[in-house]
């Protein structure tokens, strides 16, 4: 956790490969632990084809019930087809903004609001842009994208700097 902490959370992401893959990987982490998620992150590059939006899209009902077997994974069959329906609603997303990042990263303003928090206590679990973003995405076909699934969602890829001041990451990031 501290090595995911120090080196990727927070930091602002553009790839529209990357962004989607923290997108599964939140809504799979529902109603479980991030730790546990980011401990199976390497078998969910394995099974969903290093989240190529394309090719998972392309899953059919062999491959879902083949990853409701794998063990690296979370094997909730409505999490798998989620992932799979929401690589389809990606798809959509990059014909229509020419990417999954143009139309993510507006709910910001196309930059990562600075929050300033003193202390890691009160960091809400969700706000305003989540709410707009949970529904948009909602609106586009994604399932698993709630609005607190998306305010985690904006920390992870930088859309949002919820790191307290003290945090070297914090000023970091700020630059």
């Amino acid at each position: 956790m501290r090595r995911y902490h120090d080196r990727e959370w927070g930091v602002p992401l553009h790839q529209d490969r990357r962004l989607f893959e923290f997108l599964i990987l939140e809504g799979a982490q529902a109603g479980l632990s991030w730790s546990t998620i980011l401990g199976k992150r390497t078998a969910y590059r394995r099974a969903f084809s290093n989240f190529d939006i394309g090719r998972v899209a392309r899953f059919d009902a062999a491959r879902i019930r083949r990853l409701l077997r794998d063990p690296g994974i979370v094997r909730n069959r409505l999490k798998i087809q989620s992932a799979v329906k929401n690589a389809e609603a990606a798809l959509a997303i990059k014909r229509d903004w020419g990417s999954l990042d143009r139309f993510l990263w507006r709910f910001v303003g196309g930059k990562p609001i600075e929050n300033a928090r003193k202390r890691g206590s009160g960091v809400p679990a969700r706000s305003r842009e989540s709410d707009a973003l949970s529904k948009a995405l909602a609106e586009a076909g994604f399932s698993f994208v709630g609005s607190t699934i998306c305010y985690a969602f904006m920390q992870a890829v930088g859309m949002v700097n919820d790191h307290v001041t003290s945090c070297f990451r914090w000023r970091e990031l700020r630059r």
